[in-house]
């Protein structure tokens, strides 16, 4: 019997973060993808506390109309490297979420990479 999507999704999604951790240094770069929006988060997993969290729902991005889903993870990706930064996150661990790196999740860490994150 063939996987579901979803359950494809959640046995490569748990295969990544059994070697995936993030530290306060070094936090995860969590990302979620739905079918309307991308979300973001930098994640301390030993103190269980998200640092940083963008996602295409955030007001300087849903206020410009028209703009296809890639471009919206490109500029998801840019804030989440410029808040990062501001904190003094320099590097991250990529962890894209069961996801094929391919489409928005790879324009979004491409864009992530130019703003100046290290992963």
């Amino acid at each position: 019997m063939a996987l579901s999507k979803q359950d494809r999704r959640t046995r490569i999604r748990k295969r990544i973060r059994k070697v995936i951790s993030g530290t306060n240094e070094r936090p995860r770069m969590a990302i979620f993808r739905s079918n309307k929006g991308i979300y973001v988060q930098l994640i301390d997993d030993q103190a269980g506390k998200t640092l940083v969290s963008v996602s295409s729902k955030v007001k300087e991005i849903s206020e410009q109309k028209d703009v296809p889903k890639l471009e919206q993870a490109k500029l998801v990706g840019k804030l989440i490297a410029t808040k990062a930064i501001e904190k003094g996150i320099s590097a991250v661990v990529f962890d894209r979420g069961g996801y094929l790196y391919h489409g928005r999740v790879k324009s979004l860490a491409d864009a992530a990479r130019e703003g100046g994150l290290k992963f």
